[in-house]
């Protein structure tokens, strides 16, 4: 008797865990909350929110995104919070803004997993400990910051400029990365009058000032300006419109984006992040119950082949030249892969240093 009730106990266990394991499978629900722009932004959270949508069309998985109210951590938190209230299970968070939130949210909802993109540990605090339901991953801008650069100077251009949105770590890393990468291709065709304009916007969308400067920029000959800080392209590229000037996105593919509004054959390439592939293998991998191989680490993603369109940082759609071809793009990426071609990820010295054959000239914030 005492055996046969074991036996009972023992499967009614197993079908309890059984389904406990179905209902979690089965219950994956997914929110996406905005950082302090819309998914119309054309950048970091319309990549976000397309991605996540994809994913839970293709694999029936129910989705829902949040707009805080405002540009502030406690509506950030409460945008958080009510996604939680209303069930999902799984919460993705776009860009470094999300840092305070995530610290007031992850590790007090320990049924909810986070998935942070663009989230360091330079953002949260080096003494923070990722909890073992958050994922971060931020990414190697700096090296298709190089790409860029390099690839404008290889295409024949001369006077560059680079406006960025704020001077936060990622975005001084893609200006950094952007300034060694002209400089390399400068210094290897033996060009000796590269110039290159440097600032920063100090907001992260274009207004009438940000034009203006661009306006000075491209009136005095700039040629080419890489655009890099969510909106900020939209001053960038109708200043560029008014003189058949060129652009250089970033963070996605903006060739559809800036050509389809300002003028077709602005956008000369794009400096690209892969928030989508991100997003879509931590999903897949809650989905399958792998996250715990993720869970609690902060990644820095980059190369991880020689082959362009496989890593997390590349160049988008590109106005190929005899002076840069497909090829050559893809022998540049083999050498940074194979370590023959190294970039700075330095943060701390100013962007001349960064050059030893351009000259940099450094105009701070432009407000």
């Amino acid at each position: 008797m005492k055996k046969i009730l074991a036996l009972v106990l023992a499967l009614t266990m197993v079908f309890a865990l059984s389904a406990v394991a179905f209902a979690d499978e089965g219950d994956m629900s997914v929110a996406m909350i905005t950082d302090y722009g819309d998914i119309t932004d054309q950048s970091f959270n319309q990549t976000t929110y397309e991605a996540c949508k994809a994913y839970a069309d293709a694999n029936n998985v129910d989705f829902k995104y949040y707009k805080p109210t405002s540009d502030s951590d406690a509506d950030r938190v409460s945008s958080i919070d009510q996604a939680i209230d209303d069930g999902y299970t799984v919460i993705v968070m776009p860009g470094y803004a999300f840092a305070n939130a995530i610290k007031e949210t992850a590790e007090y909802n320990e049924d909810v997993t986070f998935i942070a993109l663009d989230v360091g540990a330079g953002d949260l605090g080096d003494d923070y400990e990722v909890p073992a339901n958050l994922y971060c991953a931020t990414y190697q801008e700096e090296l298709c910051g190089y790409m860029a650069g390099y690839a404008a100077v290889k295409l024949g251009y001369t006077k560059l400029g680079f406006c960025g949105g704020m001077a936060v770590p990622a975005v001084i890393r893609y200006g950094y990365g952007f300034v060694q990468g002209a400089d390399a291709a400068a210094a290897e065709i033996g060009a000796e009058d590269v110039e290159l304009n440097y600032a920063y916007a100090n907001q992260f969308f274009g207004d009438a000032d940000i034009t203006a400067a661009m306006d000075t920029w491209y009136g005095a000959g700039t040629e080419i300006v890489f655009a890099c800080g969510g909106g900020v392209y939209t001053s960038v590229a109708e200043a560029a419109a008014k003189v058949e000037g060129k652009v250089i996105g970033v963070d996605v593919d903006q060739v559809g984006i800036i050509d389809g509004d300002y003028g077709e054959g602005m956008t000369v390439t794009s400096a690209m992040k892969g928030l989508a592939p991100t997003v879509q293998t931590m999903l897949a991998a809650v989905q399958d119950g792998l996250f715990d191989q993720y869970g609690g680490k902060i990644d820095t993603l980059g190369l991880v082949s020689e082959t362009p369109e496989d890593n997390y940082v590349q160049l988008g759609t590109t106005q190929w030249s005899d002076t840069f071809t497909e090829e050559d793009y893809a022998a540049l990426v083999a050498a940074m892969f194979n370590g023959d071609v190294t970039v700075s990820n330095d943060t701390e010295a100013a962007a001349a240093d960064m050059a030893t054959t351009i000259t940099v000239n450094d105009q701070g914030n432009i407000k």
